[in-house]
């Protein structure tokens, strides 16, 4: 059998001396290297960035987004989006261990994986149904997790759909919990939507009675799925990409004294400046969103004289899984939306 790198450098076909993410194709055979793990795959979550991409160019015809889909995975043996640069998560079985591997997984069990499909060796055999409403894929396939890549194991108290609804966005709700302090203005855009929602429920957490998280959200209906829930204490209608405009509203909602967090969980581009302008001096901008342009972020704050700090969306925190099926348990409100919206 042959050793692999932990990081699967070994799966990169071109260009040669990146890692899986950047390669523009990787080696999708299903047969493991000493420490891989194969997976017998049964659905991809795909992100909200990259699924609204696609099923606008496929202008919403499902067989094109099949085709769009089965493309993309064919040409770069893994599912990135060549607009959005992102990917996804998968669940499924595990079937076969390499010898090599280290980590506590044995054929048999159901796990979802919490790196990106950007990076993930994947076959599609064939697409089962799409669930556009909920951004998944239903497959038979196959995918490789490598040493480095880390997962869950499926929890028992939580069905898997739900569960993997909830997964594929655990960075943003376990970064907020981290970034969060008693006592903070936290405003988050997009909040009607799923990363959104999680995140308003744990920066009201951990703001606490003292707090003030205000919700901002363009669509009357995910702003009403936000008020339903009823854990912020504004709600704001507004075009996230009128920065002007949600300036205007957040600075009348603090008495000009803006936000000590931003978090931005759009999955629309242009919404940096929104963000900056809401953001108080020495403040914190999160940009969960993998719409975001990192270089319009930068020069945008540059532009207005903004001293703040910006977070790159990392999807991954330390214990973002447990935290975030931790919210499932302890908000029967969120489970049962999650269960009727995305699950």
């Amino acid at each position: 059998m042959k050793k692999g790198c932990p990081y699967g450098t070994h799966r990169v076909i071109s260009p040669k001396g990146v890692l899986p993410q950047p390669a523009d194709v990787i080696d999708n055979t299903m047969e493991i290297y000493d420490n891989e793990v194969l997976i017998d795959v049964q659905t991809l979550n795909i992100d909200s960035a990259s699924f609204t991409q696609i099923e606008e160019q496929a202008k919403h015809d499902i067989e094109e987004i099949k085709k769009i889909i089965l493309g993309i995975v064919e040409k770069a043996g893994k599912h990135k989006n060549p607009v959005t640069g992102s990917g996804g998560m998968l669940i499924g079985t595990v079937k076969e261990i390499g010898p090599a591997y280290e980590g506590e997984l044995k054929v048999g069990d159901k796990i979802a994986t919490l790196i990106s499909l950007s990076l993930t060796p994947l076959k599609i055999d064939e697409i089962i149904e799409i669930r556009p409403d909920i951004d998944q894929v239903d497959i038979k396939g196959q995918a490789i997790l490598f040493q480095s890549g880390l997962y869950a194991k499926l929890p028992t108290d939580i069905p898997e759909g739900l569960a993997l609804s909830a997964l594929d966005v655990a960075g943003a709700p376990a970064q907020t919990a981290k970034f969060v302090k008693p006592g903070d203005t936290v405003v988050v855009i997009g909040g009607g939507g799923k990363s959104g929602l999680l995140v308003g429920y744990e920066a009201k957490k951990r703001a606490g009675v003292t707090g003030n998280v205000i919700v901002i959200d363009g669509f009357d209906k995910s702003l009403d799925r936000a008020k339903k829930l009823g854990y912020a204490d504004h709600y704001v209608l507004a075009d996230a990409t009128d920065a002007v405009s949600i300036y205007n509203k957040v600075s009348e909602l603090t008495d000009g004294k803006l936000a000590d967090l931003v978090i931005n969980c759009v999955n629309i581009e242009n919404t940096e400046m929104s963000c900056i302008l809401a953001c108080k001096e020495h403040g914190l901008v999160y940009f969960f969103s993998m719409a975001t342009s990192f270089t319009k972020a930068a020069l945008g704050a540059e532009g207005v004289g903004k001293d703040i700090d910006m977070i790159v969306g990392n999807g991954y925190c330390n214990g973002h899984a447990e935290i975030t099926l931790q919210i499932l348990r302890e908000s029967e409100p969120i489970r049962k939306m999650f269960q009727e919206l995305y699950a």
